[in-house]
Order: structure tokens, then C-alpha cells, then sequence
């Protein structure tokens, strides 16, 4: 079998193994391969060929790094709706207890809600007006659950 073939089929056998990673880096590796198959194919000799699969490989996964695709995201799983389906949710609160505040942090307003069939603790955000009625979840903590006012739907 020709060399460059063996160089595309392991660069096939990285492409499928990247389906089940999900990260694109060894689609980058995959890239690499083939860049050496090519150079096979043109007839290179073995070290040319892995020489350039190397500098197409680390090429590629430089770019792959730079980019948005190759950056992780950090995401609070409190924060977020995709871990924590009450995020978003509406809620009201009837009553609000001010619990104070101390030296330089924000007043800190509680309440305890019936929210999904059970009692919640609820915190209201510093940037929020204590009110009764409507709020929004923004964030859940343990068993507590953080809000802010509802925009208007005017």
C-alpha cells in the first residue's frame, strides 16, 4: 500500500475519533496527516513527510487556540440556565424582610416564597427594588434562590 494512503487513513481514523471528542483538536492532528500525505504524494521522502504533518499539525492547533473554538468557557453552574432549569423562572414574593446591612455591603432583603410546590429562601439582588410582586430568578444557591425584578411587558 503507497504511503500516502496510510497517511490519509490515519488521518480518517482522527477525524472519526473526533466525533466522539467533540474538542477539535484532533481534527487539527487529522489536518497535520493529511498535510503529510500530500507531501507523499508529491513524492517527499518519509522525513519531508513528518517534518511537514508536525508543522501543519502544531499550525493548525495554534489556530485552533486562538480562536474561539479552542477557548473554554467558564460557566458558574449557579448561573446558568443549560445546568439549572429555575433560571429565568418568574416567582412572586408577597413580602420582603430587610435584614441590613454592614459597613460598605448593600442592604440585604430575604423572603420566603412557595415556589414548584415547596418553601424557597429568597435573596434580592443589590441592583433590585424590594417590592411585592413578580421577580425573576437570577441565580440558586444551595436552597436559596436569587432574584431580581421582572422587566415590564409593556
Amino acid at each position: 500500500m503507497a504511503g500516502w494512503v496510510m497517511w490519509m487513513l490515519a488521518a480518517g481514523v482522527l477525524v472519526v475519533l473526533e466525533l466522539f471528542s467533540t474538542t477539535f483538536y484532533l481534527l487539527m492532528v487529522a489536518i497535520g496527516l493529511a498535510a503529510g500525505g500530500i507531501a507523499a504524494l508529491a513524492g517527499l521522502d518519509i522525513e519531508w513527510q513528518l517534518l511537514i504533518a508536525a508543522i501543519v499539525a502544531v499550525i493548525a492547533t495554534y489556530i485552533l487556540r486562538r480562536s474561539r473554538f479552542g477557548r473554554r468557557v467558564r460557566v458558574r453552574a449557579e448561573r446558568d440556565p443549560n445546568v439549572n432549569l429555575d433560571i429565568g423562572q418568574s416567582l412572586m414574593v408577597d413580602q420582603w424582610q430587610h435584614e441590613g446591612g454592614t459597613a460598605g455591603v448593600a442592604d440585604l432583603y430575604t423572603a420566603r416564597v412557595k415556589y414548584r410546590g415547596a418553601m424557597w429562601d429568597v435573596e434580592l439582588v443589590p441592583s433590585a427594588v424590594a417590592q411585592s410582586g413578580l421577580y425573576v430568578i437570577h441565580e440558586v444557591r444551595g436552597s436559596r434562590l436569587i432574584v431580581g425584578n421582572a422587566p415590564d411587558k409593556h
